[in-house]
Protein backbone atom coordinates (compact mmCIF):
# COMPACT_ATOMS: atom_id res chain seq x y z
CA UNK A 1 0.00 0.00 0.00
CA UNK A 2 1.42 3.41 -0.78
CA UNK A 3 -0.39 7.09 -0.76
CA UNK A 4 -1.80 6.36 -3.86
CA UNK A 5 -4.18 3.65 -2.72
CA UNK A 6 -5.18 5.26 0.30
CA UNK A 7 -5.95 9.01 -0.75
CA UNK A 8 -9.04 9.51 -2.85
CA UNK A 9 -10.02 12.50 -5.06
CA UNK A 10 -11.99 13.90 -2.72
CA UNK A 11 -9.45 13.88 -0.37
CA UNK A 12 -7.49 16.26 -1.66
CA UNK A 13 -7.17 20.07 -1.45
CA UNK A 14 -9.00 22.65 -3.51
CA UNK A 15 -6.79 23.78 -5.67
CA UNK A 16 -4.66 21.16 -5.40
CA UNK A 17 -2.92 20.07 -8.76
CA UNK A 18 -1.42 16.85 -10.03
CA UNK A 19 1.51 16.53 -12.52
CA UNK A 20 0.97 13.91 -14.67
CA UNK A 21 4.18 12.03 -16.28
CA UNK A 22 3.74 9.90 -19.55
CA UNK A 23 6.18 6.81 -19.02
CA UNK A 24 6.80 6.63 -22.95
CA UNK A 25 7.23 10.16 -23.89
CA UNK A 26 7.94 12.05 -20.93
CA UNK A 27 4.96 14.76 -21.92
CA UNK A 28 4.01 16.55 -18.72
CA UNK A 29 0.37 18.45 -18.24
CA UNK A 30 -1.47 18.84 -14.87
CA UNK A 31 -4.69 17.94 -13.33
CA UNK A 32 -6.55 19.96 -10.60
CA UNK A 33 -9.15 18.65 -8.03
CA UNK A 34 -11.94 20.75 -10.15
CA UNK A 35 -10.87 19.44 -13.43
CA UNK A 36 -11.14 15.64 -11.92
CA UNK A 37 -14.66 16.90 -10.26
CA UNK A 38 -16.17 17.62 -13.70
CA UNK A 39 -17.16 14.20 -13.42
CA UNK A 40 -19.47 13.67 -9.97
CA UNK A 41 -18.91 9.67 -10.18
CA UNK A 42 -15.01 10.34 -10.40
CA UNK A 43 -14.95 12.22 -6.57
CA UNK A 44 -14.78 8.61 -5.15
CA UNK A 45 -11.90 7.46 -7.18
CA UNK A 46 -8.51 6.37 -5.67
CA UNK A 47 -5.43 8.18 -6.92
CA UNK A 48 -3.90 4.61 -8.12
CA UNK A 49 -7.39 4.15 -9.87
CA UNK A 50 -6.72 7.42 -11.64
CA UNK A 51 -3.54 7.01 -12.44
CA UNK A 52 -4.84 4.00 -14.43
CA UNK A 53 -7.25 5.28 -16.33
CA UNK A 54 -5.36 8.32 -17.26
CA UNK A 55 -3.47 8.67 -20.58
CA UNK A 56 -1.07 10.73 -22.32
CA UNK A 57 -2.44 14.30 -24.14
CA UNK A 58 0.37 14.40 -26.02
CA UNK A 59 -0.95 14.19 -29.45
CA UNK A 60 -0.62 10.35 -31.00
CA UNK A 61 0.67 8.98 -27.61
CA UNK A 62 -1.99 8.26 -25.53
CA UNK A 63 0.81 6.02 -23.44
CA UNK A 64 0.37 5.18 -19.93
CA UNK A 65 1.29 7.71 -17.17
CA UNK A 66 2.91 8.29 -13.59
CA UNK A 67 1.07 10.89 -10.89
CA UNK A 68 2.57 12.80 -8.29
CA UNK A 69 1.11 15.18 -6.21
CA UNK A 70 2.39 19.44 -6.14
CA UNK A 71 2.94 20.90 -3.60
CA UNK A 72 1.48 24.13 -2.79
CA UNK A 73 4.06 26.03 -0.66
CA UNK A 74 7.56 27.34 -0.69
CA UNK A 75 10.26 24.25 -0.72
CA UNK A 76 11.99 24.52 1.79
CA UNK A 77 16.29 23.89 2.43
CA UNK A 78 18.05 21.80 4.28
CA UNK A 79 18.66 22.98 7.92
CA UNK A 80 20.75 19.97 8.79
CA UNK A 81 24.44 19.72 8.81
CA UNK A 82 27.54 17.83 10.18
CA UNK A 83 28.72 18.97 13.27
Amino acid sequence: MNWKTNMQVRDLEHGQRIEVTCRSCGHVHFLTREGILKAPQREFLYLDELERETVCRARGCRGTVRIALVRKGDASGFVGGMA
